[in-house]
């Protein structure tokens, strides 16, 4: 019954991958760091969960609003290039943070201390052009379509390691060395990704002269996820899962004013999904989804909404890790078939525009979760915004399921 007969190995056996997924675990960990701390600033000067909703919202837009040119980019001029430029300039503004942190009075004396919202608006255009880049880059290393699966979970893996590890490292940093001082660490770890970034070998573009007009390549890869029934399915059920389950980031809220937590049980608390996820990951290396992956990707989504309802109920420490812990192995196997089916039925020259629509809907759908959570919190309460945010989640498996039936019967 157990039996496997596939190499879950596969993906590391690729030197420049294994460059790869290094260069992105030192990412993803500096971003985890960087947003912990923030968040935890942002909350100490204005007590407002609403905040945190804006913080969010101050990534996303500019994410949003470069993406279509940002996928662009990555299909017409060099990717590893936009990769070491747009990391870069996120170790800037990692670096803008530590500066500005080192004026705690000036920063409260701002309204809503706007500095930092401006800082991490910066790095959300960084974000909107890294992210195609990113995602189109890597499938060049993997050149064998039969471990495209593998190597998504993989990659997936070294993020969620990093995701865990990010906010605790950041919550442990905070209470003994203070704010600016982690901002030194989060700085050091991108500086690093810039480098293993810069190591890994030039890739030939896949498309030299693009006769159409510069809207019409912008459009076509929203032509071509309308297309495609399981694509258009599968963002939109991750879309508005995510959208109404972004109740993670009130942890600051929670963790201050519900469960009367402190740095590190907060920075706990935010790797708990991490965790989580990090496990099914592993797990699904060696035994991969192959058959019933539509049901298994509904069925995924629905326990991450009861996770998220179970989350905004629970007053003990110990069952919000719980309930957050496997919220992070449902979402972890959402990402591992996402990913994989986005990769598996999309053109390498049409990969970059792809990703760009993949970033509009999922991408920064934590961002704007985290703005509807934060709007919700300030007008029905923090308690309440985040069980109707699951109770929605919720809502949308149930449509998906009956609304879309090659989805819902897809084999990997």
């Amino acid at each position: 019954m157990f039996k496997n007969n596939h190499d879950p190995y596969a993906a590391l056996k690729i030197p420049e991958f294994r460059f790869y997924i290094l260069a992105r675990f030192l990412l993803t960990l500096s971003t985890q760091i960087q947003e912990v701390t923030v968040g935890w600033q942002i909350y100490e000067i204005t007590n407002d969960p609403f905040s945190l909703g804006l913080l969010g919202l101050a990534e996303a837009v500019p994410a949003i609003s470069v993406a279509l040119i940002g996928g662009y980019f990555a299909d017409k001029y060099n990717r590893k290039v936009i990769i070491v430029l747009m990391t870069s300039l996120l170790t800037a503004c990692s670096i803008s943070l530590y500066f500005m942190s080192g004026y705690p009075d000036w920063l409260a004396a701002c309204p809503y201390a706007y500095p930092l919202y401006f800082t991490i608006f910066v790095s959300g255009i960084a974000r909107g052009f890294l992210g195609p880049a990113l995602f189109s880059f890597w499938p060049q290393i993997i050149t064998d379509k039969s471990i495209f699966s593998n190597a998504v979970t993989w990659n997936s893996t070294m993020c969620q390691i990093s995701s865990t590890l990010g906010p605790a490292i950041g919550g442990l940093l905070i209470l003994p060395f203070g704010i600016q001082n982690t901002y030194i660490f989060d700085s050091a770890l991108m500086i690093f990704a810039v480098f293993a970034f810069a190591s890994i070998q030039n890739k030939p573009r896949l498309i030299q002269n693009i006769s159409t007009s510069i809207w019409e390549s912008l459009t076509s890869g929203i032509s071509f996820v309308f297309s495609n029934q399981i694509i258009i399915a599968t963002l939109t059920l991750d879309l508005f899962a995510v959208l109404f389950g972004g109740a993670v980031a009130l942890l600051p809220a929670f963790a201050k004013d519900i469960l009367n937590a402190g740095a590190f049980e907060f920075g706990l608390l935010k790797a708990a999904m991490g965790i989580g996820s990090v496990i099914i990951a592993f797990s699904l290396a060696y035994f991969p989804i192959k058959k019933k992956a539509g049901k298994i990707l509904l069925g995924a989504v629905a326990g991450f909404g009861f996770c998220m309802i179970g989350f905004g109920l629970s007053t003990y420490l110990w069952l919000s890790f719980v309930f957050l812990f496997f919220s992070g192995v449902f979402d972890g196997i959402s990402v591992v078939i996402r990913g994989t089916l986005i990769q598996t039925h999309t053109p390498p020259e049409m990969k970059g525009r792809v990703s760009a629509v993949n970033n509009i809907f999922i991408g920064s759908s934590n961002e704007i979760g985290a703005f509807e959570s934060g709007a919700a919190a300030k007008i029905m309460g923090l308690v309440p915004s985040v069980v109707f945010g699951g109770c929605m989640s919720l809502a949308v498996v149930i449509s998906t399921y009956f609304k879309a039936k090659k989805l819902r019967n897809l084999d990997m």
